[in-house]
């Protein structure tokens, strides 16, 4: 425990977030610089629980007291050593992780919990800035070969992972660069993308390889990875959009989210995207209130909408954590993210009905209608009919599952009777040798699940290669 009184001496402080008439001029990360004085103190808030509840909090069980005290006593490399023992990948996690572990703080139960979130990004990022992390290339080559598909958090995670126990490991990517929805998913403004090239770099000097424009069941076989590979890791992700089936769905200027996002993200790249979906000058309508729905508002606004409304069917969450949720769940709780201090009109309990056009095809308008709660199976409450002007409409309502066509057909691999892909407890699908994990293997998910499934999907491979595995 760094200091006995700091949780009675210190309050949870944050750094501050860059003005909103400013960051939505650019795509850069919204926050300012946090210093080291005021995050060792943020260190010295952990109370070293006897019983740490933020270890359960976290999928990926890090252990957050050990790295907190260092924090506190300013040993930097031994506090990196210790949250690169269970998490691969913290520059993602302490930027885009909700942070479930603050939610089971113990501190939380009394006071704002320790800023663990930000004390993880600190060190992170302190560890490459000093020079601290380096690749850790394998003491020996096992010999066995391993293709994981798709090169996602989850993907990345366990080809590090696999990559240090000695084997050789392919990931196969079907867009044209690395990185899954950390690339083209999440917006810039909340992970610069070469924060995701910085850790490539030490991957690729291990000796992990990296295939891009390779879409298995389409321009890469499954037959080929049957025969080449001595296992196959399946990380796809969720990619199976809830669409909305209404009247005018047809219409040009509804698209879903991932189509929306992808495009500016490739811009932000640098590359040239042609007839790129735009919120410039059209009022914006967004369906679904989740974190995709927050991503495509701050996008809208950096592209200079001229309106956003935000649409979400369930009924709007309590101010503070709902008594349905005590700690150390997570809690049911209003959320306001950076987008909406931006602007934009939220608003709750509204399904769509249908959707006008033009006579050239275009959606012109959206017709809505407020809704009961979940236990009315959301009734629509007469005389709340509404037409709202909407020149593009944003489907931000979740994934359904992984994308059965192609490479899940091929392989043959059962389903779950939730559509994901079936695994055992040792992540092994029905056909013998391939695996599945991450959001593919457990829906639609959270960053830090998909780290965790990652490694302990590698578990699974190296067991069945070697008999035996030495990875946590």
């Amino acid at each position: 425990m760094g200091k006995v009184t700091g949780f009675l001496e210190e309050t949870r402080e944050l750094p501050s977030r860059r003005p909103p008439e400013t960051r939505v001029n650019d795509y850069l990360e919204i926050y300012n610089p946090f210093p080291e004085d005021k995050i060792k103190a943020q260190g010295a808030r952990c109370m070293d629980c006897g019983v740490p509840f933020c270890h359960t909090g976290c999928p990926l069980s890090n252990i957050i007291p050990d790295w907190n005290d260092l924090v506190y006593r300013g040993r930097w490399k031994e506090a990196i050593r210790v949250l690169h023992s269970t998490n691969n990948f913290p520059e993602f996690t302490g930027r885009i992780c909700p942070a479930p572990c603050e939610a089971a703080c113990v501190l939380g139960i009394i006071d704002p919990p320790v800023a663990i979130k930000q004390i993880e990004k600190t060190i992170v990022d302190r560890g490459f800035e000093e020079g601290y992390i380096l690749p850790e290339p394998p003491e020996f080559q096992t010999g066995k070969r391993v293709a994981i598909v798709g090169s996602g958090p989850s993907g990345l995670a366990a080809a590090q992972q696999l990559t240090r126990a000695g084997h050789a490991v392919t990931v196969f990517e079907k867009s044209d660069r690395i990185g899954g929805l950390l690339r083209y998913g999440i917006p810039n403004f909340k992970m610069e993308k070469h924060l995701i090239d910085r850790r490539l770099d030490q991957m690729r000097r291990e000796g992990t390889a990296f295939e891009t424009n390779a879409h298995v069941g389409r321009n890469v076989s499954v037959e080929d990875l049957r025969r080449d590979y001595d296992a196959i890791l399946l990380t796809g992700g969720a990619e199976w959009s809830r669409d909305l089936p209404v009247p005018g769905r047809e219409l040009k200027g509804i698209h879903f989210a991932m189509e929306f996002l992808p495009q500016q993200n490739k811009v932000c790249e640098g590359d040239t995207v042609p007839n790129q979906i735009l919120a410039t000058g059209k009022r914006v309508v967004i369906i679904g209130g989740g974190d995709t729905g927050a991503d495509c508002l701050g996008t809208s606004h950096r592209q200079k909408a001229l309106s956003v409304h935000q649409f979400e069917l369930m009924p709007k969450p309590p101010n503070e954590r709902s008594p349905l949720t005590p700690w150390p769940l997570w809690p049911m709780q209003l959320r306001t993210e950076s987008s909406h201090e931006e602007g934009g009109i939220r608003r709750w309990s509204v399904a769509t009905t249908g959707f006008e056009g033009d006579e050239n095809g275009n959606v012109t308008r959206l017709h809505g209608i407020e809704v009961g709660p979940p236990e009315t199976r959301f009734a629509p409450v007469p005389g709340t009919e509404f037409t709202l002007e909407a020149g593009l409409v944003l489907l931000a309502m979740g994934f359904l599952g992984p994308v059965r066509n192609g490479m899940l057909e091929g392989l043959g691999v059962k389903l779950d009777a939730r559509g994901n892909v079936q695994a055992d407890a040792n992540y092994m699908t029905s056909v013998e040798g391939v695996f599945a994990a991450g959001d593919m293997r457990r829906g639609q998910s959270l960053v830090v699940w998909a780290i965790a499934e990652g490694r302990k999907a590698a578990q699974g491979v190296d067991q069945f290669l070697m008999g035996e595995t030495k990875l946590a």
